[in-house]
């Protein structure tokens, strides 16, 4: 028998609760570390730091997902990597949103990119973005995927 299944059969439900409270140590301890300790002090978690561990673990889902879907039931799907980027793009609109007058043009209403491009108004669906609710709300009802409901 291979080894790694002798390994999964006999010990696989202790590391897989040991995965689980490592996740919950760091999810629940690197912002206790931003938030409650000290600048001054070694434990003290810079807030890029932060967003490079959010960062990690957006990419380590999304190579969860493709493998799970690729190594056990043998389909290349690119449907993660389209919905992935489709809630980067969404979370993207709404940070543009955010800049307002901050921007290198100044402008309150338009991004820097739309006033660089000489558009005169915002589209339509921009609108919305301004709120993080509705920014979220597009991101969560993202229509599913033509792949990834052939494998049900």
């Amino acid at each position: 028998m291979d080894p790694l299944r002798r390994f999964v059969r006999r010990g696989g439900d202790q590391v897989e609760t040991g995965l689980l409270v490592a996740l919950a140590v760091v999810g629940v301890g690197v912002p206790i570390l931003n938030l409650l300790v000290p600048a001054s002090s070694a434990l003290h978690l810079s807030t890029y730091t932060i967003t490079l561990i959010g960062k990690y673990f957006c990419y380590s889902m999304l190579a969860l997902s493709v493998d799970l879907i690729w190594g056990y039931c043998g389909i290349l799907s690119l449907g993660q990597a389209a919905f992935f980027s489709l809630g980067g793009y969404a979370m993207g609109m709404y940070l543009m949103r955010q800049i307002g007058g901050r921007g290198v043009y100044g402008d309150p209403i338009l991004p820097d990119f739309m006033v660089f491009l000489n558009w005169k108004s915002l589209p339509w669906f921009w609108y919305g973005f301004n709120h993080f609710g509705w920014a979220l709300l597009m991101i969560v009802t993202e229509p599913p995927s033509s792949s990834a409901c052939s494998i049900v």
